[in-house]
Order: structure tokens, then sequence, then C-alpha cells
């Protein structure tokens, strides 16, 4: 950038004026000098400067006044202002107007040189730093949760509003599959915090001793295993998120420390004996009542207050059942190219289904019916047979997914689809299976299976 940048010299002493000006110019700038705040002001509003040098003794117009103008102007300069040694509230004054820097008088040149890299420096990665935020906001947008409902809109505007805060907290409450982490998400990189970390632990997966030390991490020798020293996931965060999915299900004995990071903004290592100073948004999830909780003392009622600064809920699917079918066809063309299929519709029948059915599982089954289905499928229809028993009325409500019901054929045909369908099942399984590292807690969600109905299905087609 320095060798394009521009830059606008405000100096009344000649003299200063044509060192400052030959001294730049070697650097390669492009160098436009003015005695008075009104010219200065007229360049500024003809041309696009990077940077100004600005004198604060100026005739007629003083380089405060100029300053108060120049921070009207978009994209608004860089100002360095000059200003002689002795004049330090001058200085103080200047840098609580908006100035980026002062240049005392007499200085050296090569004081300048620094000086002025530095601020251009400084203003490129601001420009970066926008940009990043700005392809983070395209990339994950509010309206990433997909619907039009009100309850929906209602989200997203929530999510919009506290963003814009600087840490303030947030518990994000609705059912299993809703999109609670979809939510944490779309608030965190809407925020001023984008381009710092996002760190996500699901506080039911991890023992409470384990959590502790995941959480607050440790000294050296700590404990028996601490052979090193470790940072928490709050210190990994620090200046940007932490989410802390099923907060309900974290123990008595850990929710005062987590209150402690609300109040105090501080954390300490197990078997440390400093506090650490961290600045960490927490955007908690839950998918229980924790007022029912508090009220059988198994959650804090003052972690609750704390984390209910802002309450996000978001509304289960059958609540919202005409965001079911745009959601559906979202589903249909990522999996189209996922699967390199071609499916352009839903049938009238499969569509009734889709809608009427209740979808404990929310957003997060639909995916997962969507995804079968488009396996199953064998042209450009989505029809009934391709979705599972438990949408159809009086069918299983188990939330396995059995083979979809044939119309009636002869025996051979009969034998001959369902081994197609086991084929499609057991390739299907091993698929995911792939995709996810073996992990079959992973695998069994994704299926909308339990594990043991897992386990079973990996022992019927001998897959190891």
């Amino acid at each position: 950038m320095n060798s394009k940048a521009n830059v606008l010299i405000v100096e009344d002493d000649g003299t200063i004026s044509l060192g400052l000006e030959k001294t730049l110019k070697r650097d390669g700038y492009k160098v436009i000098s003015v005695e008075s705040g009104e010219k200065a002001l007229s360049i500024l509003s003809q041309e696009a400067i990077d940077l100004v040098l600005l004198d604060i003794k100026l005739p007629k117009m003083n380089g405060f006044q100029v300053l108060d103008r120049i921070k009207e102007i978009e994209p608004e300069p860089t100002v360095i202002m000059i200003t002689a040694l002795h004049d330090v509230p001058e200085v103080v004054k200047a840098i609580r107007s908006g100035a980026y820097d002062y240049i005392p008088k007499p200085f050296e040149n090569e004081t300048v040189r620094q000086r002025v890299r530095k601020a251009l420096e400084n203003k490129q990665l601001k420009k970066e730093v926008m940009a990043l935020k700005r392809q983070q906001k395209e990339r994950y947008p509010a309206n990433m949760l997909f619907g039009n409902s009100p309850q929906i809109k209602e989200v997203k505007r929530l999510i919009e509003l506290v963003a814009s805060t600087p840490r303030t907290p947030i518990l994000i409450q609705g059912e299993s599959g809703t999109g609670k982490e979809l939510v944490a998400d779309a608030i965190h990189n809407s925020s001023a915090r984008a381009t710092k970390p996002m760190i996500k632990i699901n506080c039911s997966a991890i023992p409470e001793l384990l959590l502790e030390s995941e959480l607050f991490g440790h000294e050296k020798g700590a404990f028996t295993d601490a052979k090193t020293l470790k940072k928490g996931m709050f210190e990994l965060a620090n200046n940007g998120s932490i989410f802390l999915d099923e907060i309900s299900s974290m123990k008595m004995s850990l929710q005062p420390k987590i209150l402690r990071v609300l109040e105090d903004h501080t954390i300490r290592r197990i078997g440390g004996i400093q506090d650490i100073k961290i600045d960490v948004r927490i955007i908690a999830a839950s998918n229980r009542d924790i007022d029912k909780q508090v009220q059988e003392e198994t959650f804090r009622e003052d972690l609750l207050y704390r984390l209910k600064v802002m309450v996000i809920e978001i509304p289960p699917l059958r609540e919202r059942k005409i965001d079911i079918l745009p959601l559906a066809k979202i589903f249909i063309e990522a999996n189209n190219k996922e699967f390199n299929k071609n499916i352009q519709s839903i049938a009238p029948e499969a569509e009734n289904l889709l809608q009427n059915y209740n979808w404990p599982g929310n957003v997060r089954e639909l995916k997962n019916v969507m995804e079968r289905a488009a396996i199953l499928a064998d042209g450009d229809c989505l029809k009934p047979e391709h979705l599972p028993l438990e949408l159809k009325p009086g069918k299983s409500k188990s939330g396995a997914f059995p083979a979809p019901v044939a119309e009636p054929v002869s025996a051979p045909a009969e034998s001959h689809l369902d081994q197609s369908l086991q084929e499609i099942e057991k390739k299907h399984i091993i698929d995911i299976l792939n995709r996810h590292d073996g992990n079959k807690s992973k695998a069994a969600r994704i299926l909308n299976i339990s594990r043991s109905t897992l386990r079973e299905k990996l022992k019927v087609y001998g897959i190891s």
C-alpha cells in the first residue's frame, strides 16, 4: 500500500512542509502540501486521501477544527497530528479527538517515515479485517436459519440485535434438532468477534472431572496426569466466543466457576494461583427446562439469571409448519449435488406426509429424512414410498427408518426388492461411517436411529 498511498501535509511553515514532502516522496508516496485548514478540506472533498499530517497551530482554522471536519469524511483518512514537544495537553486532546498518532517538533526524518508507515499499515489491516467480517457475514448470515415463519423472523431479529453488543451472555433454548448451534454460529459471525475464535464444547459429553480441565485448563503437576501446562477452552476463546452446549447438564459443583467468569471475566487454571483476565462472550444452549431445574435445585438460580440477559427461544418445527416444505427443498438441492441426483419435485402425497408429521427430531430429523429419501429416489420426483414409515398415519413411531412399503408384487420380485433396499441401507451406513471416521455415535444421530440399533445393523450386514 505504501508506494500508492496518498498523503496530505497541512503545515503553514514552508520549510517543514518542504522537508516532509521530500522525505515522503522518496518513499514512493503521492504527496500534496497545503498551508491552511480550508485548503486541506477542499483537497479532501475532491481526492481520496489515505493519511493526513496535520499541524495543530494553523491560521484561522486550527488543527482540531480540521480534525473534527475530517471525521465527517467517508472513507475517513488516518490523521497524524504535528505539535510542539511541550504541548502535552494538546497531544492528549488530539488522540482523544480521533487522531491516530502525533509527531512532536522538532522531528527526525526517520521518525516521520516510521510513524507514517505504521499508520498506513494499521489502516490496511483495518481494511482487511473489515473485508474479512463482510466475508464472514456473507458466509454465515443470520438467514442461514432457513424459514419465513414469524417465529424464525423473530429469532433472526434477536440474532442481529445481540450480535451488535460487546459480550452480552446469551441463552439459546429449544428442543433437540432445532438449530441451537446454528444460532450460536450466526451470533458469533455477525459480531465484532467474527475474526476471533469460536470454541464449542458439549457439557453433557464430557465427564465432570475432565470438563473442568477442558474449560479452565491446568498447571503442570496440578494432578497425576498433568505433565504439562494446558490452556482451557476459555483461554483459547479469548477475544472470541465460547458455546456451552447442553449447559443444563453441567454439575452443580462446576456452575460457580462459570458464574465467576460471567461476573469477573477471570478464570483460574486447576492448580493455579493467579487469576487470568479474559474477554469472552458466553453463548449457552439447553434443550431442557432450566427454570424447572432451578426449582429442583439441580441448577443455580444466580447462574441462570446471569445467562438469561438475552434469551433466544427456537420454536420446534411442528409450530412453524410453513417452513417444512421450503426446508425440504433446500435439503433436496444439497442432496442432488452430494448424491448426483436430479430430484426436481415432491409429489403432493409426499408433501402432505411431510407437513402432517410432528417432527420430534425437528430440522435435524427432516434433514436426515430427506437424505434417505434422496438415496432411495430413482427419478426426478420424490414420492411417499421414499419416506419412512413413521411419517405415515398409523405406522411405526419408533424413530427408526424402516424400509418403505412397496406395491404388491410377486414373491420373487418382492424378494429382489427387499435385497436391493438392504444393499442401499448397508451402503448408506458405510458411507456415513466413512464420512465421520467410524464414529458410531455421530453416525447413529445422522441416521436418526439409536446406537444399539446401529450396532445390530452393523452385525447383520457384517460391517466391521
